[in-house]
């Protein structure tokens, strides 16, 4: 069995890593690939400019799906929505430096737990292959800017914000909630919870 979980993020080096890690699983007769991937990787269009500067994660992991399922090997994949202690936290902390933060407009995250996903993928490894499972996600959905506003409170902070418009098909398909999963909300951890179990002023 062979657990995929790297991803760079760049189409190009994740299709060439995958491709050569099924090649190996298949001349070492693995019975089981699973592989983690995003919730949206087939719904939101990584196509312009725009799109792949800022969207490029979406379209890598619609590339390593499409090598996993391609190839000769059992497979499972499972999607989940962005991580707290992943995307989410570097995220807000990054704009958090600024004095006036951009927050894209009408973006909604429903974030998860890294280790709700990983006793999932635990399940995952132990069981046969199932092809294309079930999302993960987590238990709350939010507005970009009170994913902010949270962290904002839990280091003691105060910054303006201003909502701005993102342009291009993947900014449509988010706002739209193709990152979301609401039906499988089966997370259990908060965000509030997580910020004050993780953030220290």
């Amino acid at each position: 069995m062979v657990l995929h979980c790297a991803a760079s993020g760049k189409i190009g080096e994740d299709s060439a890593q995958i491709r050569h890690l099924v090649r190996a699983a298949e001349r070492a007769g693995v019975q089981h690939l699973v592989n983690i991937s995003v919730v949206g990787a087939d719904r939101i269009p990584v196509l312009s400019g725009v799109d792949r500067a800022m969207f490029a994660y979406f379209a890598a992991q619609l590339a390593v799906e499409r090598a996993v399922a391609e190839s000769a090997l059992p497979w499972t994949n499972l999607r989940a929505t962005q991580f707290y202690d992943g995307f989410i936290l570097l995220m807000v902390q990054g704009m958090a430096k600024l004095p006036v933060i951009p927050v894209p407009a009408g973006f909604r995250f429903q974030p998860v737990d890294t280790t709700e996903v990983a006793d999932r993928l635990v399940e995952l490894t132990q069981g046969p292959a199932a092809g294309l499972v079930p999302d993960i996600a987590g238990p709350k959905t939010y507005d970009a800017i009170e994913l902010l506003r949270g962290y904002l409170k839990a280091v003691r902070k105060r910054r303006v914000m201003v909502q701005v418009p993102i342009p291009g098909g993947a900014a449509r398909a988010i706002r739209a909630g193709a990152n979301l999963a609401p039906d499988r909300a089966v997370g259990r951890r908060t965000w509030e919870e997580f910020l004050a179990e993780r953030v220290k002023v």
